[in-house]
C-alpha cells in the first residue's frame, strides 16, 4: 500500500493503517507479503506483485475502510492476469436447435429440416 502522509485523499488509507486492519490482514494471510510505504504528493493505491510475474494496481483515493479491505481481498484472491475475452463463433459436428422453448411453441406437427454446412 502506498499513501501520502499529508494528502486528503490518503486519510482513509492512513486510518486503515492506524486501525491495525493491515496487520490483521497480514496475519490472516501469512503467504502474502504486506507493506505500507510512504509516497508523498500522490494518491494512495494498492499494488500487488504476483509470483507469476504479473502485477496489479488499484487506486484507493478517498475510499472507505470496507472498500480498502475488499481491494486487499480481491487482489489476494486474483491471479494477476489480465482479463481477456476467450472465444469466438462456436462450431460443432452435432448441430442442435437453438432458442427459447415455451409450452406454447407448437412445432410437434410441423416438419422441419436441419442442414449441415
Amino acid at each position: 500500500m502506498f499513501f501520502c502522509e499529508i494528502g486528503g485523499s490518503s486519510i482513509p488509507a492512513r486510518e486503515y493503517i492506524k486501525s491495525g486492519k493491515i496487520v490483521q490482514f497480514a496475519s490472516n494471510n501469512p503467504t502474502v507479503e504486506v507493506s505500507a510505504k510512504l509516497r508523498n504528493g500522490s494518491h494512495p493505491f494498492i499494488k500487488a506483485d504476483y509470483v507469476s510475474g504479473f502485477s496489479k494496481q488499484v487506486c484507493i483515493k478517498n475510499e472507505e475502510l470496507e472498500r480498502i479491505e475488499k481491494v486487499f481481498t480481491m487482489l489476494n484472491d486474483s491471479s494477476g492476469r489480465k482479463i481477456i475475452k476467450i472465444g469466438g463463433p462456436i462450431k460443432t459436428d452435432t448441430p442442435s436447435v437453438q432458442g427459447v422453448w415455451t409450452p406454447m411453441l407448437d412445432i410437434a406437427q410441423k416438419p422441419f429440416t436441419i442442414e449441415m454446412k
